[in-house]
């Protein structure tokens, strides 16, 4: 799996990350010919080498010769759907127009339709995200780290007025990343380099393994008296056998809920986003029987779940943690047996699966159709998966 790692001690924008990947290796006759494909009036592309601090980085520029209308998602969405590039980079473009979208209506209190996009919908933008999102794919990088983020002070200009740095679009788009806030004199991280990493990107916890292969450098437009602004790709490999994420664990003891409650207790937290949810016997003060409810989830969820466990059980207080867990690299497939498809989840390094997991609604609907036991169907859906993976 190729890993990429974004050194932002500068923040990062859509003009830096496109440099960067363009530095890198992705190659920008093939980005020429997939901009052309959007169709944008008057929108010409150039790069240029700059050096800062001695540093060799490549500057990405998009020139507009023509005056634009103003935009909103329906009309993005159409611009990228319609210039028939490849399904995935239609999908992950749109998907990340979708999350500024998102942020700008929670900002303005509007809806994502009505949003009208102003700095982030210029073609500048436009052509920002669709090379940030053709350049990860061309690049082969399945696996994207950022380091924490300076998102600077003061404030700036904008088309609604004077507003605070980092924008507020920004900061919504953000929520999970560990940044630095008042680390910068003025805006380090803009919304379209935020809404990249949202989209692609994953914050890179303590020592990360890493072989490196490649070095990208993107330049910026600004100039920073205490620092370089560039932006770092490294691209590689990770050297460690297993993945690993940084999770929250929410915990409560409970001794007078009706057990009944806990399958409505457990539905809630799974839909609201939890990854484990464990109900354990335990035996409380004054040797009162009771059960540990505790809960696995991102950080930026723990106040929604602690919400729901105060609202669904009898606790009045609750502990929480921050845990790290080391993963075997999965991926879902969809595997043809005589009861049909069957979903299984695979889990294991390179192409010995440690753990084959026929996931239990499939094979359950099956033999219920079928009127055959529900082994026999698990059964078939782990030899089926076994052999497609070793084949």
């Amino acid at each position: 799996m190729r890993t990429a790692y974004f050194d932002a001690f500068s923040g990062l924008s859509g003009d830096m990350i496109a440099g960067a990947l363009l530095d890198a290796g992705a190659d920008f006759g093939d980005l020429k010919s997939v901009v052309d494909a959007l169709r944008l009036p008057g929108c010409v592309l150039s790069t240029c080498r700059k050096s800062i601090s001695g540093i060799e980085a490549l500057k990405f520029d998009v020139e507009v010769r023509e005056q634009q209308p103003e935009r909103r998602l329906r009309d993005i969405r159409r611009i990228i759907e319609g210039a028939g590039i490849s399904p995935k980079l239609t999908s992950d473009a749109v998907r990340v127009f979708a999350l500024l979208a998102e942020a700008e209506a929670k900002v303005h209190h509007t809806t994502p339709e009505q949003v009208h996009f102003h700095e982030v919908g210029a073609v500048d933008a436009i052509v920002d995200i669709v090379t940030a999102a053709w350049g990860i794919g061309q690049l082969g990088i399945a696996d994207l780290m950022v380091s924490p983020l300076p998102l600077g002070a003061g404030f700036a200009q904008s088309r609604h007025g004077i507003i605070p740095v980092p924008a507020p679009a920004t900061l919504e788009l953000l929520a999970g990343f560990p940044v630095r806030l008042n680390d910068g004199s003025s805006e380090m991280v803009t919304p379209t380099g935020a809404a990249v990493l949202k989209a692609f990107a994953r914050p890179a916890q303590g020592v990360v393994p890493f072989a490196i292969e490649r070095i990208g450098y993107g330049a910026g437009s600004k100039d920073f008296a205490d620092r370089p602004n560039v932006l770092r790709l490294l691209i590689g490999s990770g050297s460690g056998a297993f993945e690993s994420d940084e999770l929250v664990e929410i915990s409560a003891n409970i001794d007078d809920l009706n057990p009944q409650v806990y399958d409505h207790v457990c539905e809630r937290l799974f839909a609201a986003g939890a990854r484990d949810v464990t109900i354990t016997s335990t035996i409380m003060k004054k040797g009162r029987p009771g059960v540990i409810l505790a809960v696995l989830a991102e950080p930026v969820l723990r106040d929604q779940i602690a919400t729901i466990m105060f609202t669904e059980t009898s606790t009045i207080g609750m502990r929480f943690h921050a845990v790290s867990r080391l993963k075997l690299p999965r991926q879902t497939l969809s595997v043809d047996t005589r009861f049909g498809p069957i979903r299984v989840k695979v889990s294991g390094i390179g192409t010995s699966p440690f753990t084959i997991a026929p996931e239990y609604d499939d094979c359950h609907r099956a033999a219920l159709e079928y009127g055959v036991p529900l082994k026999l169907v698990m059964d078939e859906a782990r030899n089926a998966t076994n052999q497609a993976v070793t084949t």
